[in-house]
């Protein structure tokens, strides 16, 4: 959330639907994430709110989009991410489902709705005409399970739970390294890399191994040939391995926590991390903007906010209320 506007506005009383009602002409785009229906209660829908700004550009992200069967069906981004099969290929096969982390469907739908709102823009900028945008988080999900529903529709086959195992390359997981709950992520997809794993590892016997030599091999001998690999990594401190391997063409990276991707090399050459001035927190930590324009640079100028840390500036400076109209709109509760 950060350089963003809070505005905290209650838009259970006509006051605050007032209030709304003139953002709409002062914005660009409305966006949205009530169940379907919540916005047309309160005369704040695109068919209202169109009628006061003709060429508004409005973009609902609700769970199963705006129409259909289940439209109305609350939730949150786990559910979507249950609903659109990831919970199914997540996991382990010999246990329950476990989704991916967070509410994913959340942090996915984000870059669909942007790409919707840059064309809509566009065509406003052509047409001048507005454009409402229902985007299904639901769906956008679908669209990162491409190989496992085209597996089901060309050849009926059923993607489910295979842990960390992948079905073009061997091996391909997390094996421990030295230190508490240390590991290292490695995924070998060709032969070459696969004899330069056993190089780094001290095991060159491995590669003549007749069981390891080829992948359909490593793959129907795969847990004999984790359990080798994760006994040969356990002395290795996970960023020297992850070194040695990526010197040696294999694909590694060490499974980071938190703490340490705030140390990260990388991030730090990148400059990914902004220290921001938080208004209850004070110098804060931020997510940088992950992409470099090298015409127009983006950059960070405010913390995320406080709820409501910026209703008097926007009703002010933004919307042009009076001192005394904003009194008025406090009294009648259309700023709680």
């Amino acid at each position: 959330n950060t350089n963003k506007l809070s505005l905290s506005l209650n838009l259970g009383v006509p006051e605050g639907r007032e209030v709304a009602r003139r953002l709409v002409v002062w914005a660009d785009v409305v966006a949205e994430s009530f169940t379907p229906g919540t916005m047309a209660a309160w005369g704040l829908d695109y068919e209202s709110i169109s009628k006061i700004k003709p060429d508004l550009i409005m973009v609902s992200t609700c769970q199963q989009g705006q129409t259909g069967p289940h439209a109305r069906f609350g939730g949150f981004g786990q559910l979507a991410a249950a609903l659109g099969g990831y919970y199914e290929l997540t996991g382990w096969p010999d246990r329950e489902p476990a989704g991916p982390y967070g509410a994913y469907t959340d942090f996915i739908c984000p870059p669909f709705a942007l790409a919707a709102l840059v064309a809509a823009l566009d065509y406003r900028r052509r047409t001048g005409r507005g454009q409402y945008l229902d985007l299904s988080q639901f769906e956008c999900g679908l669209q990162f399970l491409g190989p496992a529903l085209l597996d089901y529709a060309v050849n009926g086959r059923v993607a489910t739970r295979a842990g960390n195992r992948d079905p073009y390359a061997c091996p391909h997981g997390a094996f421990p390294c030295a230190g508490e709950d240390r590991w290292v992520a490695i995924a070998v997809t060709t032969d070459r890399e696969w004899r330069a794993l056993c190089q780094v590892l001290g095991h060159s016997e491995w590669a003549e191994d007749p069981r390891f030599a080829t992948f359909l091999g490593r793959r129907r001998h795969e847990n004999l040939l984790e359990g080798l690999i994760g006994e040969a990594t356990r002395s290795w401190d996970p960023y020297d391995l992850m070194a040695a391997l990526q010197a040696a063409g294999v694909p590694a990276g060490v499974v980071q926590r938190c703490s340490d991707l705030h140390r990260d090399p990388q991030l730090k050459h990148r400059g990914h991390w902004v220290t921001l001035d938080h208004c209850e927190m004070g110098p804060t930590v931020y997510d940088g903007i992950p992409f470099k324009l090298s015409e127009t640079p983006g950059r960070l100028e405010r913390a995320a906010p406080c709820l409501g840390e910026h209703t008097e500036f926007v009703l002010r400076e933004l919307l042009g209320y009076t001192d005394e109209e904003v009194a008025e709109l406090a009294a009648a509760g259309a700023l709680e």
